[in-house]
């Protein structure tokens, strides 16, 4: 089905800051466009918002003055519910409370014509439930856009049970010639982005909260080494941790409060105390005119070693050797056994994998970067056998690399390793179970909170089995089922197996897959509105 003609009408009912985004982009798409409120004043204070900015993107020469104008004459606000009858999609961008979307909807559906589609722009009520009631629930469907709506391209187009294939596609057509980037969805709880991103601020205040490190640290590890453009600390107090939290709730009592989705003691005890971030002053961090920003944890100088031994395949962490020879570090490399980088006082040095370094005589372990050549800081954790000189020589080494280096405490899986497995493992659960495609996921996560890489795509890079391996190995030490691998991600990696042949004692349960090593980035600017 083709997408709804420019010449037919939009309605957005809610004359709020995202209805009036939704009704913009509709607007400057061509269509003629009705806001309607529950107070008739909002209504006509919005088509006042709506008109100045279209005035606005004229001024600064991205509208043509003409354009603007004629744009403007097409944007009126409706006093009546009634007064909608004309419209070919109504977009609702209400208060979120199932009771007053589904009376709103059933008032609709009196008006509008047959072939109209009825769209509600939740993001955390089942669009399942608000359609159940409805005489003809199979044109009733999520469009969720991300806030600022005319900046941020995504759009999630979300079918419910009762979703007709034929009006969620003529949907997705429409949104696409919008010139947004919708991606297409099942009714689940968080859709994609508000599903798939909770380990991100899930496992940062896990870290915090088994006294591995202050969110200043973890912040900068997460930006500087992972690559993500704002940390999970920083991130929710820009939102409101009030607000991210009970999206977080609200996932955890959906999915029968999975342990994969436990909120967290420590941002509840925020909440309680008022400190709800940016808007009231403080956060996990003070803000005002006066506030003095923590800074991350950074080591104090040592001296780099000057030759190491590179002991097996380093997978996701290959790049390091060739950075560590053009920084004038001898390495040897040897493959058997490893992988790790021996380092001349016999302690080793090894990429996190989910296990703690007091399980081992010597080691340190490094924190996963998403290109260690680009990354400005990593973290390492040593445990309470690791000698001093082991521990000196590897914040040397990375300091030699130009790295800055945090050291945290002995946390299993550290900070990007055990964020990026989570994520890989939600990401190939939703697929499994059919709320998305990968690519949908990847698109969603990259344009929806700007992530540098999509899971899926990330997954494939860092080899088939890795997240596999870490969370079982996080599991076994932090037991209860919030790292217990899926299936799916189980699947996945068995899959891969059979591609590659057995492994070398020909046994078939164990990944033979040998991890990627290329590197990159290419993560946007905007920044979008998940919670």
């Amino acid at each position: 089905m083709t997408a709804i003609e420019r010449s037919r009408t939009v309605a957005v009912i809610g004359a709020g800051t995202m209805g009036q985004g939704i009704a913009q982009v509709a607007l400057l798409a061509g269509h003629r466009v009705l806001i309607h409120d529950i107070d008739p004043d909002a209504a006509v204070a919005g088509v006042g918002q709506v008109r100045d900015r279209v005035d606005r993107l004229a001024a600064k020469g991205r509208l043509e003055r003409a354009d603007a104008d004629e744009a403007n004459g097409r944007i009126t606000a409706a006093q009546a519910v009634t007064e909608l009858a004309d419209a070919a999609l109504v977009i609702e961008a209400v208060v979120e409370d199932v009771t007053v979307k589904r009376a709103l909807f059933a008032a609709l559906e009196a008006v509008v014509s047959p072939d109209a589609l009825l769209a509600t722009n939740t993001s955390s009520l089942s669009v399942t439930e608000l359609a159940a009631g409805l005489a003809h629930p199979g044109r009733f469907l999520g469009l969720h856009f991300f806030n600022p709506a005319p900046l941020l391209p995504l759009v999630e187009v979300v079918s419910g049970f009762t979703t007709d294939p034929a009006a969620a596609e003529r949907a997705y057509e429409t949104v696409l010639g919008w010139g947004k980037t919708p991606v297409r969805c099942a009714d689940t709880p968080g859709f994609i982005v508000n599903r798939i991103a909770r380990p991100f601020y899930a496992e940062a205040f896990a870290v915090y909260e088994e006294q591995g490190a202050d969110p200043a640290t973890i912040d900068a590890v997460l930006r500087e080494s992972g690559g993500f453009k704002m940390g999970p600390f920083e991130l929710t107090d820009l939102i409101g941790q009030d607000v991210n939290e009970a999206v977080t709730r609200s996932v955890w009592d959906s999915f029968f409060r999975s342990p994969k989705f436990t909120p967290s003691l420590a941002q509840r005890r925020l909440v309680q105390s008022g400190r709800l971030g940016r808007k009231s002053g403080h956060g996990w961090y003070p803000y005002g005119p006066d506030a003095r920003l923590p800074q991350p944890h950074t080591a104090g100088p040592e001296e780099a070693p000057a030759k190491v031994t590179v002991v097996g395949d380093l997978g996701p962490a290959a790049g390091l050797v060739d950075l560590l020879e053009e920084a004038g570090v001898a390495v040897t490399a040897t493959g058997h056994g490893g992988p790790y980088i021996q380092l001349p006082g016999e302690g080793q040095l090894v990429l996190a994998d989910g296990k703690t370094a007091v399980e081992f005589a010597d080691v340190v372990y490094f924190d996963l970067a998403l290109d260690y050549r680009a990354a400005t800081r990593v973290a390492l954790s040593a445990g309470e056998d690791t000698s001093e000189r082991t521990l000196a020589e590897a914040v040397g080494l990375f300091q030699k690399l130009g790295k800055e280096v945090s050291v945290i405490g002995d946390v299993p899986g550290m900070i990007v390793a055990r964020t990026v497995a989570m994520l890989i493992d939600l990401t190939a659960d939703a697929v499994a179970r059919g709320v998305a495609t990968a690519e949908d996921i990847d698109t969603a996560m990259r344009l929806g909170v700007n992530y540098p890489l999509g899971p899926s795509a990330w997954h494939e890079r860092l080899g088939r089995d890795w997240a596999y391996d870490l969370l079982h190995h996080l599991d076994e030490r932090c037991p209860g089922g919030r790292y217990a691998p899926s299936l799916a991600l189980f699947k996945l990696g068995y899959a891969e197996d059979e591609d590659q042949g057995e492994g070398e004692d020909g046994g078939d349960g164990e990944f033979a897959v040998e991890p990627e090593a290329a590197y990159g980035d290419d993560g946007r600017d905007a920044r979008g509105d998940a919670r």
